[in-house]
Parts: structure tokens; sequence; C-alpha cells
């Protein structure tokens, strides 16, 4: 029997919706979840649960909802757990073509939300069930516990060491250990677990913080897990603004619809995951999504070209003035900086997948950072950059110093990241800075007065670029420019 608050807070949101917005077309009151996820934040709201909603419109695919987890314990967090309890998990997604013209539809596919900091105990009884058949996530690059020296997993993080000691895990990987050790004991087949996020191997990386957290309770549930999860690897690609209250009130006011929490998006979107899942799957392929084994080769391109061409732009460009990335693109400095390093940085030292032309991927690429109807963030794309900085630009750099290559623009970058942690631009104008990653140390080594002590930080210490002449030279460079003479002087020099 259809659920009938469900049935009730649809029927309020089709009746209230603009004559243009798609509503779901499957009876969502019969909805039953097979997927919980942790991590319910805009990208995964407008890519992973976007083509999971598809799925359900498809026949036979109506067990494939989705239970949403929040972790995070803030006021922000508790207010979303509250308008997702209001509006029963229902959303608006508006998607913006490069010319401005807008699509706008509500997304069901989430019908119930948990929030574990209130009761991490719902979280794992739900683990444990057997009707969950992929647990996914999307943690951010920083949030897998891994050492960013050895790029093992951090058992000695505080977190990790405060769950282990604990009854009551907090942590997502907490959790899923403490419901897969319950599902071993009962008989229960495991889940798969299904990384969403942006990260070069984030089914590997999953898999070594899964099992890497086992190990530290019990190592023949270790071992198991090791031996019986499928953590497939997989390339996700969209982007996803945050929604400001001016951005809500717009998209509520074309919808119709009193949503709390709207998601934008560009209209581009791309999915690429190995076919790899113990439990079963939905019919991802009939929905867009590609299913191939070279998800390697997508994920290196699309992380040295199209992540690392964000964060070389973001730091330099906050920097000059900028807050929008469509405004730094429209700034003839910027386009120019990131054509320079995709063909002369990138493009030698990148293969693609088959049937990829990296040509026409980057000229896409630039044009929807270009799209002014998105109106994407650069403090956004920012933050966190002690955990994207070396994902997306750490193989670029090994590879320029190994070839001989001029290093000048991943040096550039780093002066720039450097000179951004002050918080202020060169117009006086103050930004907000967002560095989750970095501890106490690290923030003085960034800090300090001898810039050469920046590379000795945590997140750049593994490619010992204190140790490589041409890398220096670079660096201090650009960073006597960028503090002397200012950005412009910089870019003219990159």
């Amino acid at each position: 029997m259809p659920d009938p608050t469900t049935a009730e807070k649809l029927a309020e949101w089709r009746e209230r919706a603009a004559p243009h917005v798609r509503l779901p077309g499957y009876e969502r009151g019969a909805v039953t979840p097979k997927i919980a996820h942790f991590g319910v934040g805009n990208f995964f709201r407008v890519h992973a649960a976007r083509y999971l909603d598809d799925c359900l419109h498809v026949p036979g695919q109506t067990d494939w909802g989705i239970i949403g987890i929040g972790v995070l314990d803030s006021p922000q967090s508790r207010a979303k757990a509250a308008a997702y309890a209001d509006q029963d998990g229902l959303y608006t997604v508006t998607e913006y073509a490069p010319d401005g013209a807008a699509t706008a539809r509500v997304i069901g596919a989430m019908i119930d939300y948990l929030y574990a900091p209130d009761d991490p105990a719902a979280v794992v009884d739900t683990l444990a069930g057997p009707n969950i058949r992929i647990v996914s996530l999307t943690l951010t690059e920083g949030g897998y516990f891994q050492d960013q020296t050895t790029g093992t997993f951090d058992a000695a993080h505080p977190d990790i060491r405060a769950d282990v000691q604990s009854t009551a895990p907090r942590t997502a990987f907490g959790m899923i250990v403490a419901a897969l050790r319950r599902r071993r004991a009962g008989g229960v087949a495991p889940f798969t677990v299904l990384s969403c996020d942006n990260l070069r191997g984030n089914g590997d990386t999953a898999r070594q913080a899964v099992v890497g957290y086992a190990a530290q309770i019990d190592p023949e549930l270790a071992r198991w897990i090791d031996a019986e999860l499928s953590f497939p690897n997989s390339m996700v690609d969209r982007i996803a603004p945050s929604v400001t209250p001016a951005i809500r009130d717009r998209v509520n006011a074309a919808t119709g619809l009193p949503d709390a929490l709207p998601a934008i998006a560009e209209t581009f979107s791309q999915w690429v995951v190995q076919d790899r899942f113990s439990a079963g799957r939905p019919r991802l392929d009939e929905v867009g999504v590609e299913l191939r084994d070279d998800v390697a080769l997508f994920e290196a391109v699309k992380g040295r070209i199209l992540n690392a061409s964000h964060m070389l732009l973001a730091y330099p460009a906050i920097l000059a003035g900028h807050r929008l990335v469509h405004d730094a693109m429209a700034d003839p400095r910027f386009p120019l900086l990131l054509r320079r390093f995709l063909q002369l940085d990138v493009l030698p030292f990148v293969q693609g997948p088959a049937g990829l032309a990296l040509g026409t991927y980057i000229e896409n690429t630039l044009e929807r950072f270009g799209n002014p109807a998105v109106g994407d963030q650069l403090l956004r794309i920012a933050a966190d950059g002690a955990s994207k900085i070396p994902t997306f630009h750490a193989r670029t750099t090994e590879l320029l110093l190994h070839n001989g290559a001029d290093p000048i623009r991943e040096a550039f970058l780093l002066a720039a990241y450097r000179r951004s942690l002050r918080g202020v631009d060169e117009h006086g104008q103050r930004f907000d800075v967002t560095e989750p990653a970095l501890n106490a140390a690290d923030r003085d080594l960034l800090g300090g007065t001898d810039p050469l002590d920046a590379l000795k930080a945590t997140p750049f210490a593994a490619l010992r670029l204190w140790e490589q002449p041409a890398f220096i030279d670079a660096y201090l460079a650009m960073v006597d420019s960028i503090d002397d003479e200012g950005i412009d002087a910089a870019l003219r020099r990159t």
C-alpha cells in the first residue's frame, strides 16, 4: 500500500508546481529502499539521486529508493534534516544550459532521511538489515581518513580512535563496519559500497577506509569485508553550485514550490561506473550511466583536466577580485592561463579512454566554466584546497618534473593558494577560507615568512618539492611576483 504521508506531500506539490515542472511519474508511496547514502549534499542530489530517480521510472525498478544519512553535527546539518523531514525528502533540481534555458523537476527518490548525530544506532540498524544492497558515499575528497603523506588509512585520526573505542560509532565508516559485523554474524550477505566522490580510484579508497577501520576492531572481519564486498570505482561529473538564499528564492518563484533545499546544476552530467555490484543494482545503464571497466582513464582525464583547471582558476581569480566562475572566464587572462596549462602541461602526459577526443573535451570543459546561468562560486571550488590540490595536481606536477618540463603553472598554483589563505584579495576585500583538513602545524608552515616552508606542509610533503631546484626557482619567482606586483604580473609570467 502507498504511504499516505508520502502521497499527501507529493499531491500538495503537484497542486502548487508550475506547469513546466516535471514531477515523479511513478507511485512514490510504493517505492522501497535498497540504497543508503551518506552525505546528501548538492552534488549527490543533482547527480546520483537524479539518475536513481530516472531508474524509478523504469518498469520494475521501484525497490531502488534511497535512504539519506546525515553525519555532520552542525546547525546547518540539523536544519537540512528538518527540511527533508518537512518535505518528505522531496526537492527540486533546476538545470541550466549555457544559453540560459532552464528545466526543472522534482526528485522523489529519497524516501527517508536519518540524522546520525541524533540516533547513530538507527543508522546501523538500517544498514544491518537485508534490504540495503548498496551503501553509497559523497564525503568529499578529504573525508576518507587517508594519510596525506603515505596514502594509507589514518587509524590514528582522533575521530577514528574515538569511534573504535565507542559502542556507538559516529563516522560513516564506523557505522558501515558495525552494520557489516552484524550482517556477517547473522548470515546476511554484504552490500556494495559505492563511492560517488571526486577521487581517482574512489572505490579503492573506500575499500581502504572500510577495511582499515574494520582491522582496528576485528582483523577477521576486515578480511571478510576485503574478500566479500564490492567497491566499484566510478567517475562522477556535474557542476553543482551552492544555493544562496537569493538563488533559492529565484528558483522557488519559477517552480511555484516552497522548497527549503532546492538544487541547481548545469545540463551536462556524466557517471562512469565499474559494473561490480555484489548484491545487485538498479538498471543504471538504461538511464545514461556508462558501465565500463576503463573508469581509471575517465578519472585521469576528468581529474587532470576539469578538476585541475578548476583549482588553477579558483585561487588567482579570487585574489584578482572575482567570485563567480563565469566572471573569471570572461576575464581573458584566465582562459589563457587554462589553455596554456592544458595544452602544455596536461595533454602531452594524459591518455584518454577510447572514443573520447581530448581536444573536444577541453573545449567543452571551458564552455561549461563560462556558463553564466549556473553562477558557480569560486569559493566553493577553492574550499578544502589542502585535499583537492594534491588529488588533482600531484600527478601532473610529478610528470612535468620527471620529464624536465617547465613547472611554472603548478608553481603559480601553490603560490596563489598560499597567498589566498590570508583571506583577503588584492583589492582589500575579505573572503572566507575553508580548510578543514589543515592542522595547526600545517597552517603555520603555509602562513610563515619562509615560502619554502609551505612545500613541507602535509598536503604537499609527499611530492618533496623542496628537493626540486626547477620547481623551487619557479615557485619563489611566483611568490615574489604575487606579493610584490600582484596577480596580473604573475599571470603574465605563466
